[in-house]
């Protein structure tokens, strides 16, 4: 391609991770790789921004040490099943603000190597996590909820963090979400001093509330490997949960929009330390200075792993979409595409793609995502640039 623009193309690649593939910087980095052979002859050469973003889940903690704003920390923890392991938190440079991703603790990558345990996984290790930050005098807890292996209702956090979960002949509660039917009492007198002093953010990835048919077992815990009978008995347990946090606070958490993030690890932040929930893309977003590097753009690609009804419901491409001016065309390129073009029409999205060149099998697509989102890149750019020539 040998043409000439009025000015430079200025094109805002800001994808989310695609899971189990990908981070958001690598897939980033390919787009652009993809972009600048796409383009190849155009003059004045385009302007390309990366901006890998995150929805709270997955590399929202990467993103955040991007910006140059916090310092990375470490912790021996333990992960969902209870086994060691090591996890990252940030201290932002002037002191006052902790950053912790809940899956370093408590995702489900760290226990892919065993049977899942829908029943008995647990966030303590998170909790170990947030006893480092509150320790370290911070005046507010930015907390990233998402990809969790949980549904213990932040269970296991709490007591880590010192408080008691007691059943009704006063004995502790064993770890995970089935346990919590038998919760009884709760006491907060030992939990750290200073979880009631800190501001809490909650960042979360989804808006779904802690129990019901749009609840966090409902919808997330087969994904976690519920059966339908322990679905069930998780859904008792947050019901469970949910009673004893009102009784001890006055507030219902059931229905809150967020309360089920992370297997509803956000719903005792909420209740007993006035958590304020957020969607997980606009802190990110927000940290890395996203509306403004958007505003400036003539194309903005994004994508993540799976794009579906999902996306729009508090992803990152729902949040690009809202941040990119409505003039500004927004293409999605991700492993599986799961909406039609009413939907993406209603959605904003002009296009959607998926990055897949024919049959290949899961391990397959992983292992060649890179590549395939170079080449879809290109050809996306070669349109769009063709449509500018014209004009």
């Amino acid at each position: 391609m040998d043409a000439h623009v009025d000015r430079p193309i200025r094109i805002v690649v800001a994808p989310d991770s695609f899971k189990g593939s990908a981070t958001a910087a690598r897939i980033a980095e390919a787009i652009a790789t993809g972009i600048a052979s796409g383009l190849a002859g155009i003059r004045p050469e385009p302007v390309v921004r990366t901006l890998p973003l995150a929805d709270g889940g997955e590399g929202s903690l990467d993103a955040i040490l991007g910006t140059g704003t916090a310092t990375e920390h470490r912790i021996e923890t333990t992960d969902a099943a209870g086994r060691p392991v090591t996890a990252r938190y940030a201290i932002s440079v002037d002191g006052r603000t902790g950053i912790v991703e809940a899956a370093e603790a408590n995702g489900l990558p760290l226990v892919s190597d065993l049977p899942l345990q829908p029943l008995t996984a647990s966030t303590f290790g998170v909790g170990t996590v947030l006893r480092a930050v509150l320790d370290a005098g911070v005046e507010e807890v930015v907390l990233f909820l998402g990809g969790s292996a949980s549904t213990d209702g932040g269970a296991g956090m709490l007591q880590a963090l010192g408080a008691a979960l007691t059943d009704a002949d006063g004995r502790g509660l064993p770890p995970g979400g089935a346990a919590l039917r038998h919760l009884n009492g709760l006491d907060t007198a030992g939990v750290h001093p200073r979880a009631r002093s800190v501001r809490w953010r909650i960042a979360c990835d989804v808006t779904h509330p802690l129990v019901g048919p749009r609840g966090t077992a409902a919808v997330f815990a087969p994904q976690k490997g519920a059966n339908a009978h322990e679905v069930r008995a998780l859904e008792e347990g947050l019901e469970r949960m949910a009673a004893v946090l009102a009784d001890r606070s006055g507030i219902d958490i059931r229905g809150l929009p967020g309360a089920g993030a992370a297997g509803g690890t956000a719903a005792p932040l909420v209740a007993l330390f006035g958590a304020q929930l957020e969607p997980g893309w606009r802190v990110v977003a927000a940290s890395v200075g996203a509306v403004a590097v958007l505003a400036d753009a003539d194309l903005v690609i994004t994508g993540e792993g799976r794009f579906d009804a999902e996306s729009l419901a508090g992803k990152v491409v729902s949040g690009v979409r809202e941040m990119t001016p409505n003039a500004v065309p927004v293409v999605v390129l991700a492993g599986s595409v799961g909406l039609g073009p009413a939907e993406l029409r209603a959605a904003g999205i002009t296009a959607a793609f998926m990055l897949a060149s024919g049959p290949a099998t899961l391990d397959e697509l992983r292992a060649s995502v890179l590549a395939d989102a170079e080449r879809a890149a290109a050809s996306v750019v070669r349109l769009f640039a063709a449509g500018a020539l014209r004009r």
